[in-house]
């Protein structure tokens, strides 16, 4: 072979592994070292994608994969190659105790090629301790949440979607779904938008790469009536005589209710709406007799809402398209109509300074956050917005004032100084605050913990030993006021005494020990503590928080307590409706739509009845179907 020939196959096979080589790239093949380029280069567009999303703008290139891996990988989940999409959106968290509350809602998206009928899906979420849920039915086991559809929204059509809502309790500092299962396959999670609201009163609608589908919103939906024209009047106020509570034609009225709580505890709207209805449970309410609804809230709620700041309401919004659109205040006002078109009445309480739901457990009415001028404020500006609706009648003032005696001046006092921890002045202070916004409303005011037994040498509370002291439940020692009754001037016809009493099962006191009975209770608590106002006629009495489970040990004091309010005709207001009261149990039972029928008509022998018709606290508006109005009565 030739020189010149040898240098010609060379050539050609020189040009033959360069052809080979670019073939093996376009085929996607790679040497160790191009693995290793490719790695930085998808880095460096990573980067790319994370600096053009700090600054707003676009890279000049993105890959779609690794947008999701960027998007998923900030929602802490690694999961994204499942058939379904799950995607779930934080609407509100709040502390209970040590727990984590988180209002939740869910999307199931169905990407799979055919619709699913019927589905159960599992969430590994971590530190998962409770849960409280809608539009599906719900169940906790360690870390692991399994949700299965309702009757009516089990059918998800391919590229449809459906919802549901929960209220989660998480132990831990951080919330991690870490893994979703559906239908034994394993799903995408990742938070982000969820739509729960109708597009219509019939259906819930999803669009998605412009394809629509829908499937059913849960339940049946029962629109309210319109308010009726001159609905809120000024005819209702009351005032006392004595021990007795009048109307304004002189006649007794008997004040006997139910406790509702949520705009205390960071829902910022009352509990259970995330399984029921607003309209339907307040229409519940008055059907069954309870002419009184007192509203815990917190100063602190009250504050932001006279400063044009309104914390998001948590509620099932399916179930409450009426709402829809209102922030937290204007769904208070849509309530205090529905109450006025029942026939119900309303009292505000100031259940705790912060808005917390263990806030209850502050002795006093303010707190690093809430001072005593902020507490002031928020009555003083909800008195004046209310002040020409006579829904409202009463103003509880503060929730269970309390402190021991080793507390010093971190525990609420009863006497004559001008102490900031003193509730008596205090509650002086707050009541004139309300009155001057609204000369008409009641005033209701709680008792303290402890008072001292000998007033000549402890008159100042000085004394740090508990036997120096009677004791009582918190807000229910109101023996100071034999000493040092509250004083309101030209408005003492508005002043109502309102101590809380309960049972064994809340806390074991003295004078549950042995074989104790209604003559026992009057003498060992009742009669000193705070029954003396309604017997020596000083004023009316409201007994603001009494109930309890409907089982032994407490059943006996149940009826021991009603004996009396029933004897005496004494004002209640019955604790509670809620089902998520741990140390009561409520009216209604976990689902907060169906009534506990034997508790209720435990409840329903002291709530205020004439021929067999509940008797309501307006002069025009029944009371719900079964009762009638003031005017129905005589005078």
């Amino acid at each position: 072979m030739n020189k010149k020939t040898m240098i010609t196959l060379i050539v050609i096979l020189l040009a033959a592994l360069v052809i080979g080589f670019a073939a093996g790239r376009m085929t996607g093949k790679k040497t160790d070292s191009e693995e290793g380029h490719s790695a930085k280069t998808e880095e460096a567009d990573e980067k790319a994608v994370d600096e053009a999303s700090d600054t707003g703008e676009e890279p000049d290139s993105k890959e779609p994969e690794v947008e999701e891996k960027a998007e998923t990988e900030a929602a802490g989940n690694g999961n994204t190659d499942g058939p379904c999409r799950i995607t779930y959106a934080l609407n509100n968290s709040w502390q209970d105790g040590s727990v984590t509350m988180y209002n939740m809602d869910w999307e199931i998206l169905n990407d799979t090629a055919e619709a699913i009928d019927g589905w159960e899906l599992e969430l590994e979420i971590e530190g998962l301790s409770s849960v409280e849920g809608w539009n599906g039915s719900f169940e906790c086991k360690g870390d692991i949440l399994t949700v299965k559809n309702a009757d009516y929204n089990g059918k998800i059509d391919k590229e449809g979607s459906t919802t549901f809502g929960c209220n989660l309790g998480i132990s831990t500092t951080e919330l991690k779904v870490k893994k979703a299962v559906l239908n034994g396959a394993e799903s995408t999670v990742a938070a982000g938008k969820v739509d729960v609201n109708p597009q219509d009163g019939d259906k819930v609608s999803r669009k998605d790469d412009d394809k629509e589908s829908s499937t059913p919103a849960s339940g049946d939906i029962i629109k309210p009536a319109p308010v009726p024209e001159g609905i809120v009047g000024d005819d209702d106020w009351l005032h006392t005589d004595g021990r007795r509570i009048l109307d304004k034609d002189g006649r007794e009225v008997w004040l006997t209710g139910l406790n509702w709580f949520g705009y205390n505890t960071g829902t910022n709207i009352f509990d259970g709406l995330w399984n029921s209805q607003l309209t339907t449970t307040v229409k519940a309410i008055a059907d069954r007799g309870f002419n009184l609804i007192r509203v815990p809230m917190s100063a602190q709620l009250l504050n932001e809402w006279s400063g044009g700041k309104y914390p998001d309401a948590n509620y099932n919004k399916a179930l409450n398209p009426e709402l829809e659109g209102m922030n937290s205040l204007e769904i208070f006002d849509r309530f205090l109509e529905l109450a006025a078109e029942n026939g119900i009445k309303v009292m505000i309480d100031i259940h705790s300074a912060e808005t917390d739901a263990s806030g209850h457990n502050v002795n006093l009415w303010y707190t690093d956050k809430v001072s005593d001028e902020d507490y002031l404020a928020a009555l003083k500006w909800a008195a004046g917005r209310y002040r020409d609706n006579d829904t409202i009648i009463a103003f509880d003032l503060k929730n269970e004032p309390h402190g021991k005696p080793n507390e010093g001046d971190k525990a609420a006092i009863w006497d004559d100084s001008k102490k900031r921890n003193n509730w008596k002045y205090m509650a002086e202070r707050a009541a004139l605050t309300v009155l001057s916004e609204n000369p008409n409303v009641l005033i209701m005011v709680e008792g303290i913990e402890i008072y001292p037994k000998d007033t000549a040498s402890n008159g100042d509370f000085g004394s740090t030993n508990p036997e120096d002291y009677y004791s009582n439940w918190w807000g229910g020692n109101l023996r100071g006021v034999r000493d040092n009754p509250v004083d309101l001037g030209k408005y003492q016809n508005k002043l109502v005494y309102s101590p809380h009493d309960y049972g064994p099962t809340v806390y074991e006191q003295p004078w549950f020990e042995g074989n104790y009975n209604y003559g026992s209770l009057m003498k060992d608590c009742w009669k000193d503590n705070w029954y003396f106002i309604y017997d020596e006629d000083i004023a009316p009495l409201l007994i603001g928080e009494w109930g309890g489970f409907m089982r032994e040990p407490n059943l006996k004091w149940m009826k021991c307590m009603r004996r009396l309010i029933s004897t005496h005709r004494l004002n209640h207001t019955f604790w509670c409706l809620n089902a998520n009261s741990g140390d009561t149990g409520g009216l209604l039972l976990d689902d907060f739509v169906t009534w506990d029928k034997d508790k209720y008509e435990f409840v329903k022998e002291v709530l205020w009845q004439e021929n067999g018709k509940f008797v309501g606290l307006d002069h025009e508006i029944p009371l719900g179907d079964n009762g009638i109005c003031l005017s129905d009565l005589p005078k």
